[in-house]
């Protein structure tokens, strides 16, 4: 188990209401669970199957721009994608299929949170 201590304020801070849902967005997820975020993108593409229409969803191009003007960010290091969101089961699906305990660690961690 990781011995890397994660807040859940950092945690809290992480979840956003998109399209009236909570969620986390992939980025965030990547560095919760230390893999870089085309590592978690290409294994939910992988696995797409397991993950139904209401455990994520792309955002749009208005949204990712909404998004980056309310948390304060000028840039996500020059992405070539629109960031995708994670509901509280979709958080919960990435730990099976990125298949490490830091990934059930913290997906734990996360969805504690959620509530």
């Amino acid at each position: 188990m990781s011995k890397e201590i994660v807040s859940i304020e950092h945690v809290a801070r992480s979840i956003f209401v998109i399209r009236g849902q909570k969620v986390m967005l992939d980025f965030d997820l990547a560095a919760l669970y230390g893999v870089p975020s085309g590592h978690l993108n290409r294994a939910v593409k992988r696995n797409i199957g397991r993950f139904a229409i209401d455990f994520m969803f792309q955002l749009g191009a208005e949204e990712a721009r909404n998004l980056k003007c309310q948390i304060g960010i000028s840039s996500w290091g020059g992405r070539r994608s629109l960031p995708y969101a994670f509901t509280e089961q979709g958080v919960a699906m990435l730990s099976s299929v990125l298949k490490s305990e830091r990934a059930v660690e913290r997906t734990r961690l996360a969805c504690w949170r959620w509530r």
